[in-house]
């Protein structure tokens, strides 16, 4: 190995131990919330299910960059590739959804308390965990095309390979089963970006429409649930945006290499280590999110006790 890959396989291994590390720690900490018989809010629901997302997306396509680029090449076959590629893709499509549904229910959580949201909040809880069954279905029914092109490293010149991941390679049968395949996963992809975008951009003007009337009817030094609810939805604006940020370089980067003849060997390692920028540094936003969360809740029972 060069310095090169010396220096690549060490800047893997500290991203996904430390992404790894913290993403286990939040779900470990909301298990044993589960077991202590402490109930989940919605939003603490939806974290969990995104943390595990991450987490399975660090598991299963950071380790093994981490170990290819220790110059550890042919460690899986090809039935291997499927799974963990199968797997990945399917995690990469729950963090997408997971993360549109949590910018979408804090911007109906600190909506007007009108006629209609009013109605829409109280029936909003009871929709995560159908949320959930459904992005599961769909990412498992869409990312399927994964079993087909995935398949362990190629030597062959017969076989036309359109991304070589070192440890696998993703081949390509056709040219119309790659353009149905590119439909399908932009789709999905666009469509719930779209609609993070739109939730966060609603939250940016709701904040901005009460911003002043939110700071003259409370003091700074008190914590009441408007306030909490302005902080919670305000990091979760900051999440969005670094998903939205992160997922067009990834697109751009990937596209860029996708069509480039010969590969550059930096962008190939610049965009494998930026893959994991998400799973690595939301769990710090979901600690302060859990916090306000936490807030929220006992600022709610002193008012009930009071």
């Amino acid at each position: 190995m060069d310095i090169s890959d010396i220096s690549l396989g060490i800047v893997m291994l500290l991203r996904i131990s430390t992404g790894a590390s913290v993403n286990v720690f939040l779900l470990l900490f909301y298990t044993h919330m589960v077991f202590s018989s402490h109930k989940l809010s919605s939003s603490d629901l939806i974290l969990t299910h995104l943390t595990l997302a991450n987490t399975i997306i660090l598991l299963t396509y950071g380790i093994p960059e981490t170990i290819s680029a220790w110059g550890w090449r042919n460690f899986l076959n090809t039935i291997g590739c499927k799974i963990v590629l199968y797997v990945y893709r399917v995690a990469r499509g729950l963090s997408i959804c997971t993360t549109c549904l949590l910018s979408i229910f804090q911007a109906i959580t600190i909506s007007p308390s009108t006629t209609l949201w009013a109605g829409v909040k109280v029936k909003l809880p009871k929709c995560i965990i159908p949320s959930f069954v459904f992005f599961w279905v769909l990412n498992l029914l869409i990312d399927i095309n994964a079993l087909v092109y995935a398949s362990g490293p190629q030597n062959s010149t017969t076989i036309q390979i359109t991304y070589d991941l070192k440890y696998c390679s993703i081949t390509i049968l056709s040219a119309e089963a790659t353009l149905i395949n590119a439909i399908m996963l932009s789709g999905r992809d666009l469509l719930f970006v779209g609609l993070m975008s739109t939730a966060s951009g609603y939250m940016v003007f709701v904040l901005h429409r009460h911003h002043r009337q939110v700071r003259h009817l409370h003091g700074p030094g008190s914590f009441p649930r408007a306030m909490l609810e302005v902080r919670a939805a305000k990091r979760i604006i900051a999440l969005v945006t670094l998903y939205v940020l992160l997922y067009g370089r990834h697109s751009v980067m990937f596209s860029i290499l996708l069509n480039r003849k010969e590969k550059s060997p930096l962008l190939v390692n610049i965009h494998t280590v930026m893959v994991f920028g998400f799973p690595v540094f939301s769990p710090f936003l979901f600690q302060f999110l859990l916090s306000t969360h936490l807030k929220i809740r006992c600022n709610d029972r002193a008012t009930t006790l009071y």
